[in-house]
C-alpha cells in the first residue's frame, strides 16, 4: 500500500513537523476567537463591563504584571520536551492534531462543565456524540453504547471496577439474603456470576426489597459485617473477590485495588506467553484456583496496546472460554479490555490498512466490541490534548453504577447529566469536543485515521528491519502495534552484560540531543518471554533472585510525520549512526 493518503491526512490535520500549517492555525486561532468574543458580547443586552476593553491590538504597558509573568512562562515552556519531533520516539506522545487542538480550544473557551446538562447544555450533546463515534470505531452499536470521558487511562479502568462491583455485589447480596432465608449453603463464587435474568427471578421469587438487599451489600453496608454473614452463609471463610489482570498490566490497576478496598493481594496475576501476551492456560488456572477458594471474579481484563511493548492479547480466544463457561456453567466474568493506548488500532480494521497486522493481532482488536467494558485514551493516538480518555460500555445495563442524590443536580427538566454515574464531577467539555471534531473531520475509519495507524506500525516494521541489517546485537521483542523493543546482546552472552550495555546506550540518547528514546526492564511476568529472546542467541540469565529482569530500549512511533517516506529516509541512517556511536561509546564499552 503506499503512504499518499496518509500523507495527505497528515498535511491537512497537522500542524507540520516545522509549522508547515503555522498561518492556516493562526487564522483558525482568530476565528474562532472572533466567534467567541461575538458571543460574549452579543449574548445579553446588559453584559457592559464597568472596566472599558483594551484598544485592539494595543501593546502591554510597562509594569503589565500579566504580560511580563507571561512572557516568562513562555520563555520558560520552550526548554519544554518537543515531543512533536519524529526525532522523539521515547514515550506515548507526539504533536496533536488540527482538530484536536481546535476542538479543544472552542470548548475550553466556552469552559462548560459536563457533570449536568445545566452546566453543559452543548457541550454534554457534544460528549454523548463524540462517545458513539468511539463506539463505533471499538465494534459497539453506537445507538446503545453507553460512556463519558475522564481525565485519562487510569480513572476509566477505575470505573470500569465500579460497575463490576456493582454488579458482582448486587448478585453476591441478593445470594446471601436467600442463603440466610432458607438455609441453603452460599456458593459465593457461583452467586456472585449469576446474571441479571436469575438475579431478577431471584429477587422477585423472594420478594426481596431494595432496602433489604442493601443491608446484605459490602459496598452499601458494612463491608466487615457483610463478609462475616458470607463466611457463616458458606462454612468456610470469605476473603472477598479478585481481579485477574495480565502482567502486562498498567499500573492502575494496582492502584484500583486499594483505592476500591480490596487489597494488593486481590490482584491476581496472569502469566504472559513468550510473546509477551495473556496467558490462557495459566487464566484458566487461576480462574480454577478462585473457584475452589470461593473468590469471585471481579473482573477479567485484557490489554490491547500495553504501555511496555505495545502487545495485544488475544482477546478473541479469550472470550471465546468465557462464552463457553457462560453456556456451560452460567459464570457472567465481567471482562474489561485496557485499550488505553491500542483502541485506535482498530480503526484499519476492515480496510486494506489491516494487511499491516498479523492476522492474530487483527482477529483479537476485532473482538473488542464482546467486552463488557473498554478503555481508550483520545490524548494518545487520537492525538488531542491532555487530559483525555474515555470509558465505554455496550448498553445501559453494563454502565449502571451505584446511585448518590445532589438536589441541586436533580432536574428533570434539563435531561439526564452524568454526574451521578461519574467517579470525576466537575469534567470539562474539552476532551469531548477535541475528539469529536477529530472524528469529523479525520474520521475513525480505514481511510481516515486507520491510514494513519497503519503508518506508525509500517514505520516501526522499518525501523526494526533497518536496525537488524545494520546492527548484529539487536534483539527485537515480538510487536504488535508501533512500539519496538529490543536488547542489545551478543552470542552466549549473559544477560547481565547485555543489561549494561542497554544501560549505558540508554545513557549515550539521554545525553545526545539528536534522538530520545525510553527503556523498561522486562520482569516476572515476562519470564517465558525473557527465555525466548535469551534461547534465540545462545545467551543465558546469570541474575540473582531478587534481582531486576531483562532491560530492553524502547521506541514508540506514533509520531505522524513517520507517514512520510522522506523522514524515513532521512531519519532512519541517521538513528542507526547514533545508535553505533553509542555502541562504540567509552561508558557503554566500560560497562560491558
Amino acid at each position: 500500500m503506499t503512504a499518499d493518503p496518509s500523507r495527505e491526512l497528515v498535511r491537512i490535520y497537522f500542524p507540520g513537523a516545522r509549522s508547515e500549517n503555522e498561518r492556516r492555525l493562526r487564522g483558525e486561532i482568530d476565528a474562532t476567537l472572533d466567534h467567541w468574543f461575538r458571543w460574549r458580547s452579543g449574548r445579553f443586552e446588559d453584559s457592559a463591563s464597568d472596566v472599558a476593553p483594551p484598544v485592539a491590538g494595543s501593546p502591554a504597558r510597562e509594569g503589565d504584571l500579566l504580560g511580563q509573568r507571561l512572557l516568562t512562562l513562555c520563555d520558560a515552556l520552550t526548554a519544554e520536551t518537543p515531543t512533536f519531533s519524529p526525532r522523539y520516539i521515547a514515550h506515548m506522545k507526539a504533536d496533536l492534531s488540527l482538530p484536536g487542538l481546535l476542538g479543544w480550544f472552542a470548548a475550553m473557551l466556552h469552559n462548560p462543565n459536563n457533570s449536568s446538562r445545566d452546566a453543559s447544555r452543548v457541550g454534554s450533546v457534544i460528549e454523548t456524540e463524540a462517545i458513539a463515534a468511539l463506539a463505533s470505531m471499538l465494534g459497539y452499536d453506537p445507538a446503545q453504547a453507553q460512556g463519558h470521558f475522564t481525565s485519562g487511562g487510569t480513572v476509566a479502568n477505575f470505573e470500569a471496577v465500579w460497575r463490576a462491583r456493582y454488579r458482582l455485589d448486587h448478585w453476591l447480596a441478593l445470594a446471601l439474603h436467600v442463603s440466610e432465608v432458607t438455609g441453603e449453603t452460599l456458593d459465593p463464587f457461583a452467586a456472585a456470576h449469576m446474571g441479571w435474568k436469575q438475579f431478577r427471578s431471584l429477587q422477585t421469587a423472594h420478594a426481596v426489597s431494595d432496602n433489604v438487599l442493601k443491608s446484605c451489600s459490602a459496598a452499601a453496608s458494612n463491608p466487615g459485617d457483610v463478609w462475616r454473614r458470607i463466611s457463616r452463609a458458606s462454612g468456610r471463610d470469605y476473603r472477598g473477590p479478585v481481579m485477574l489482570v495480565p502482567g502486562n498490566r498498567h499500573y492502575s490497576w494496582s492502584k484500583s485495588a486499594n483505592v476500591f478496598g480490596l487489597g494488593g493481594e486481590a490482584i491476581w496475576s496472569v502469566a504472559l506467553d513468550q510473546g509477551g501476551h495473556l496467558d490462557l492456560a495459566d487464566f484458566e488456572r487461576q480462574v480454577e484456583r478462585a473457584q475452589a477458594d470461593g473468590r469471585p471474579i471481579l473482573m477479567a481484563v485484557a490489554v490491547a496496546g500495553a504501555t511496555e511493548t505495545g502487545a495485544i492479547d488475544p482477546l478473541d480466544r479469550l472470550y471465546d472460554r468465557l462464552d463457553l463457561w457462560r453456556a456451560e456453567r452460567g459464570w457472567r466474568i465481567w471482562r474489561h479490555v485496557d485499550a488505553a493506548y491500542g483502541g485506535f488500532l482498530r480503526a484499519m480494521l476492515n480496510g486494506p490498512e489491516e494487511a499491516v497486522l498479523a492476522p492474530e493481532t487483527a482477529a483479537a482488536l476485532r473482538a473488542m466490541g464482546r467486552s463488557d467494558s473498554i478503555t481508550i485514551d483520545p490524548h494518545k493516538l487520537g492525538y488531542v490534548p491532555y487530559a483525555c480518555g474515555a470509558f465505554l460500555t455496550p448498553d445501559a445495563e453494563h454502565y449502571a453504577v451505584s446511585a448518590f442524590d445532589a438536589p441541586y443536580l436533580d432536574r428533570p427538566e434539563l435531561g439526564d447529566g452524568k454526574w451521578s454515574s461519574t467517579l470525576e464531577g466537575s469534567r470539562s467539555a474539552a476532551g469531548a469536543a477535541a475528539t469529536w471534531l477529530t472524528a469529523e473531520t479525520l474520521g475513525f475509519g480505514a481511510a481516515g485515521l486507520g491510514a494513519l495507524m497503519a503508518t506508525t506500525v509500517e514505520t516501526r516494521q522499518a525501523f526494526e528491519a533497518a536496525i537488524r541489517e545494520a546492527v548484529p546485537e539487536a534483539r527485537f521483542l515480538p510487536a504488535d502495534s508501533n512500539i519496538a523493543c529490543f536488547s542489545l546482546a551478543r552470542p552466549g552472552e549473559a544477560l547481565s552484560l547485555s543489561n549494561a550495555r542497554n544501560q549505558a546506550v540508554f545513557d549515550h540518547f539521554q545525553r545526545s540531543p539528536h534522538f530520545a528514546v525510553s527503556k523498561t526492564t522486562l520482569g516476572a511476568d515476562n519470564a517465558a518471554l525473557i527465555a525466548d529472546l535469551l534461547g534465540g542467541h545462545g545467551g543465558y540469565d546469570d541474575r540473582s533472585e531478587g534481582d531486576a529482569g531483562m532491560l530492553v530500549i524502547r521506541c514508540v512511533f506514533m509520531n505522524p510525520y513517520w507517514s512520510d517516506p522522506s523522514v524515513r529516509h532521512d531519519l532512519l541512517p541517521r538513528f542507526i549512526e547514533e545508535l553505533r556511536q553509542a555502541l562504540a561509546d567509552p561508558d557503554e564499552a566500560k560497562a560491558a
